[in-house]
């Protein structure tokens, strides 16, 4: 026990203690409000402890906090992720030992009192629990309209975040600033598809704040990503998502998983080509390719969700290709980037928009209205502004001769204004 005491051996400490009183795990647990589970894999090794929670433990079994010398939680972002040091752990040795003396010599009960039910309304399963939700809820985006998943979503938010705020001052805060960070986000792109862009926009924001609190270094970077590619895709805005983009990248570090380097260079690739920078565009993407083959590229690090892949940065290749106005690149591009298993039609549905705008560029009308009308029927289904509004982009920015195609075209658009479908 001194040894363990000495090194901050949080497994031999809490073992020690239980086994001193003759407890069972469950009474364990139960005298320090956690689950069974949990105290298990800290017994076993299987759990880290972060400075908040060892902190919080020392509270809870009667530990004098003035004697912790390090004090309260990190304040460091990245602390909850690195855990206790070699000298905060010596420090926190000195003051286990130092408060079972005072328990012994002064009569303070050994056994902490239970809280009051309800007291702690959050514990080691609730960011988890959010968290499965809000992945749920992304991967039925694929199939389902942002109309029907976006209520729920919203409640989400709120509900993520009422369990932060009850959540403050537990070893639980960091997890669940995570969790609402990314209910946030997800809102955020359900507000995006419907053409909200003030909500979206503040989900975002709220998204990147919360992954900050949270300390944790790819989901910031996931949120600042996402957030660039909404400034710089959906709201037009390239110069605003290129210098989030260089925070993100930044922020990420040179040792990340290759998906979050793959997918940050093609948000920075689709930035640059809207300025007009094509080397730099360039660059990027042929930076996100070499990413994506590296062997280390396999399970998608959390928090995404689908695998980046050759098929991905070839659809960034194809939008960078349009963005340029280089049309022959963007259709061989685009026909690796459309396969048999991509999923998503909301997805399919804006790519083929850019590959209608690429056709048209090149002089192929009739294909060009073609993907227009496809991508159409599939906003309409889907009742995605987002894919909508790139139809109509497209069709402001044709200037050609008025064949049959377009004349169609424009009455599928006049009627979803009017509600009246015109007859021809």
């Amino acid at each position: 026990m001194a040894s363990a005491l000495a090194t901050c051996d949080m497994a031999t400490v809490i073992e020690g203690v239980r086994t001193a009183h003759g407890w069972s795990q469950g009474d364990l647990a139960r005298a320090i409000d956690y689950s069974q589970s949990w105290v298990s894999r800290v017994v076993n090794g299987q759990q880290s402890l972060t400075i908040s929670q060892v902190h919080d433990l020392a509270r809870r079994l009667d530990i004098p906090l003035h004697l912790l010398r390090f004090g309260g939680c990190p304040s460091q972002a990245g602390s909850a992720e690195k855990g206790v040091d070699t000298t905060r752990r010596r420090d926190f040795g000195r003051a286990v030992a130092a408060g079972a003396l005072l328990t012994a010599t002064t009569g303070v009960p050994s056994t902490p009192t239970p809280p009051a039910p309800g007291a702690h309304p959050v514990n080691e399963t609730t960011a988890s629990s959010l968290r499965a939700i809000t992945g749920g809820q992304r991967r039925m985006d694929a199939t389902s309209p942002a109309r029907h998943l976006l209520p729920s979503a919203v409640a989400h938010v709120h509900l993520a975040e009422q369990m932060l705020g009850q959540a403050h001052g537990t070893p639980f805060h960091t997890e669940l600033s995570a969790a609402a960070s990314e209910a946030s986000g997800f809102a955020a792109w359900l507000h995006a598809d419907r053409g909200d862009m003030g909500s979206a926009r503040s989900h975002y924001r709220t998204a990147v704040v919360r992954a900050r609190q949270a300390g944790m270094r790819l989901l910031d970077v996931y949120m600042l990503g996402s957030l660039a590619a909404f400034e710089t895709d959906t709201a037009e805005d390239p110069h605003l998502g290129l210098g989030l983009v260089q925070e993100a990248e930044h922020t990420l570090g040179a040792a990340a998983h290759p998906t979050a380097r793959a997918w940050l260079a093609c948000v920075g690739a689709l930035a640059h080509a809207g300025t007009g920078d094509r080397a730099a565009a360039t660059r990027a993407i042929d930076r996100a390719e070499r990413e994506v083959s590296r062997s280390g590229n396999t399970d998608p690090p959390w928090p995404w969700v689908f695998a980046f892949d050759e098929t991905k940065v070839a659809g960034y290749r194809a939008l960078v290709g349009v963005r340029l106005r280089q049309p022959h690149d963007a259709r061989r591009a685009f026909a690796e980037a459309f396969t048999p298993s991509r999923a998503n039609a909301k997805q399919s549905a804006v790519l083929q928009v850019e590959l209608a705008s690429a056709h048209a560029e090149a002089g192929d009308v009739d294909e060009a209205f073609r993907l227009a009308h496809e991508a159409l029927t599939t906003g309409i289904r889907f009742e995605s502004e987002r894919v909508v509004g790139r139809v109509r982009g497209f069709r402001r920015r044709y200037s050609g001769p008025r064949a049959r195609c377009v004349a169609d075209l424009d009455d599928r658009l006049l009627s979803l204004v009017t509600g009246i479908t015109t007859s021809g």
